[in-house]
């Protein structure tokens, strides 16, 4: 568990002015130490903030209130926060709920396993910070969040354009991606990726400049959350995702969207 020093050990975040109104935040997370320390620091950096202690009592909030963004804890005395994650993206992913489903969520866990991050990101957390952290550095990744997600629900404007690489189609404007004549479900963060490679198609982007702009998320935060989303569109995109032609690996720099040699079979299946 993290101690009271270890939670409140950060910069003070500055006010920020919100396109859209004051975010809100919901915090499920039982450690009271952690949660206060959040609240805290948040309510400073210009969020209102709904704390539960329970993931049902969270899962209870999240229906009633439709906040802007989650930040959940894994451990939690009533259920395991990975099901609490699952239960926002399935209920979120019926036509009623679909604002819910888009919301950015954050695990922050004392679970350190690599498999525990991955089946987090997996399951649709946006991100995945490992205790102790800094309460400042986790205001700022949910300030880039909110701010890119407000960016995609129409708070601010989005470029009128379809992409076109290969038989992949990239509509900005109806936030739809085809292979083909075939639909392909995104997430909001994959399309956002998707889009971020399709607009440098053929060119290596690099993965600090991928973070920044789909995240905001500066170099010195060290996180996978790229990497297992990547890995994430390449099942829905490539053939063989365990060797992509598509989205192609630029080894110590990055990742490349590029137009397949082959795709007749993929756009029939």
């Amino acid at each position: 568990p993290m101690s009271a020093s270890q939670v409140q050990n950060h910069t003070a975040p500055s006010q920020t002015a919100f396109i859209g109104g004051s975010p809100r935040v919901l915090v499920i997370e039982d450690d009271p130490t952690i949660a206060a320390a959040l609240k805290s620091a948040l309510t400073l950096a210009g969020f209102s903030v709904w704390l539960a202690a329970r993931g049902d009592e969270g899962l209870a909030l999240w229906r009633r209130h439709d906040p802007d963004a989650v930040i959940l804890d894994l451990i939690l005395p009533d259920m395991d926060g990975l099901d609490v994650c699952k239960e926002m993206r399935r209920q979120g992913s019926s036509p009623e709920m679909s604002r819910h489903g888009a919301v950015p969520l954050i695990i922050a866990s004392g679970r350190v396993a690599q498999t525990d991050r991955i089946c987090g990101l997996e399951l649709g957390a946006d991100d995945y910070v490992c205790k102790p952290f800094l309460v400042g550095e986790m205001v700022a990744r949910l300030r880039a969040l909110v701010a890119r997600c407000r960016r995609y629900s129409g708070y601010t404007s989005v470029v009128d354009e379809a992409i076109l690489v290969g038989d992949l189609t990239v509509d900005s404007a109806r936030h739809e991606v085809f292979l083909g004549t075939r639909p392909v479900d995104l997430t909001p963060k994959e399309f956002e990726l998707l889009v971020a490679l399709a607009r440098s198609a053929n060119r290596t982007v690099a993965s600090r400049r991928l973070l920044w702009d789909v995240w905001g998320y500066d170099e010195n935060i060290r996180t996978r959350t790229l990497d297992v989303h990547i890995g994430r569109l390449r099942r829905k995109l490539e053939l063989d995702s365990r060797h992509p032609c598509m989205i192609v690996t630029v080894p110590s720099v990055g990742y490349r969207l590029q137009s397949p040699t082959d795709t007749a079979h993929r756009t029939a299946a």
